[in-house]
């Protein structure tokens, strides 16, 4: 669809740095020429419409309904319209600008406007400024409210310069773009849907071993079983212990550290919730260790630390005992989901004492060594795959970041490939 695709027969100086050389037939206007504000009332039946990064406008209910600030009075709303351009003033500036697929109601932090004449295609007006966001023109025109948050008002939009293509040729782009768009996706979620799958049997074999419900050296199930009392458990092998962690490890929080003193280049790694964040010139710990995220979302996160590092306050660290193996220690806490121990509060963190009480399976250290190395080496495999399969991600979206500017900017004549697709549902861009 893409590989015969050809300039215009000729270009000029649009004058617009983002945009570059447009098509000779091309115009540039401003925003302000091409939408005004909308300033419709809001209904009794209006629902809340949400813009999101991605460019899709649409009902809150149609996409999720949690996560968001709720307005105790709504003062200032304006009503939206299927089809009118959307921003989000505060977001644009990350592409949080599109079409709207619904009739509903949004906060006086969006923009809602209508196009001047029957000429500007709402749609084709939305990829270009996402265009412009991504390529940080949105970012640097605007007053800030405070850092890395510029808002974007209409004043501003309206003092964009945008090209204008014809109308017909606004057309044909967002056809193009919109099946572009459509197969891109699919392609994506494919990879994504697998990349789940993958994750899945990486959790499934990590579980079977650390069990015991395979042997490790001979890929079979052991000789006889006995009941290990831990519900998440089941049985185990008749020669395994059953013990609480605090007979294996000891566990405390890692020291303060704030972000103003971690450097880009240093001695020693620092460790925290999301695993390795940084360097510092001196560290707190020389070993082995596990560490465990200890608040927020990353309550329960696993990752290993070997060496001097620096362990922060976002990590709570365990230190073996003797006779525990730190990688089949490591997969022991990764079965367990540890996130489901915290302690609700403004921020849940994790508890700690009653992780130590837990209950958990200790196979002899010769085990414990055999299902760290097998762990360690399928785990190296399934990560190759994932590491290719996110790559075929980011390059299916690089590709079509790239086609969108080349297309909206006129680098690439897309009229006779846009007439030749085949009818499709109708599915705007930006929306």
């Amino acid at each position: 669809m893409t590989q015969d695709l050809k300039p215009y027969p000729a270009y000029k100086d649009s004058g617009v740095p983002w945009v570059g050389k447009v098509p000779e037939q091309w115009d540039v206007r401003r925003g302000k020429a091409l939408f005004e504000e909308s300033r419709l009332s809001v209904r009794d039946q209006d629902q809340i419409v949400t813009c999101f990064r991605d460019g899709q406008v649409t009902l809150r209910a149609n996409r999720r309904t949690s996560g968001f600030m709720v307005a105790l009075k709504e003062v200032g709303y304006q009503g939206v319209r299927h089809g009118q351009l959307v921003i989000h003033a505060m977001d644009a500036f990350a592409g949080a600008i599109g079409v709207s697929d619904s009739d509903g109601k949004c906060s006086p932090e969006y923009i809602v406007c209508n196009p001047r004449s029957s000429d500007s295609q709402p749609a084709y007006f939305a990829t270009a400024l996402r265009l412009a966001a991504h390529l940080n023109f949105i970012q640097v025109s605007c007053s800030a409210v405070r850092e890395r948050a510029p808002r974007l008002r209409f004043p501003n939009f309206g003092e964009m310069l945008l090209p204008l293509p014809p109308c017909e040729e606004q057309t044909a782009i967002v056809r193009f773009l919109s099946r572009v768009d459509r197969k891109t996706q699919r392609a994506i979620q494919a990879k994504q849907k697998l990349i789940k799958l993958l994750e899945e049997q990486k959790q499934v074999l990590i579980h079977r071993y650390v069990a015991g419900q395979i042997d490790v050296r001979t890929g079979n199930p052991y000789p006889a079983y006995k009941p290990s009392g831990v519900e998440w458990l089941g049985d185990v092998p008749e020669h395994w212990e059953v013990r609480r962690l605090k007979t294996m490890c000891a566990m405390k929080s890692g020291d303060g550290i704030t972000a103003m003193s971690i450097e880009e280049k240093g001695d020693y790694p620092v460790f925290g919730g999301n695993g390795q964040r940084g360097f510092t010139s001196k560290f707190t710990h020389d070993g082995a260790y596990v560490l465990i995220g200890r608040q927020g979302a990353l309550c329960g996160n696993i990752h290993t630390a070997k060496g001097r590092f620096w362990a922060s306050e976002h990590a709570v660290v365990a230190s073996l005992y003797k006779g525990q193996v730190l990688d089949w220690f490591a997969a022991l806490l990764e079965v367990m989901n540890l996130n489901q121990y915290s302690i609700a509060a403004a921020q849940p963190g994790l508890a700690v004492e009653r992780v130590l009480n837990l209950w958990a399976p200790v196979p002899p250290a010769e085990v414990q060594e055999a299902i760290a190395g097998h762990l360690q080496e399928s785990s190296k495999t399934i990560t190759l795959g994932l590491d290719r399969i996110r790559r075929e991600i980011s390059l299916l979206r690089e590709y079509r970041t790239r086609l969108v500017a080349d297309v909206v900017t006129g680098k690439l004549d897309v009229r006779e490939a846009a007439a030749n697709l085949p009818a499709e549902p109708k599915a705007e861009l930006g929306a």
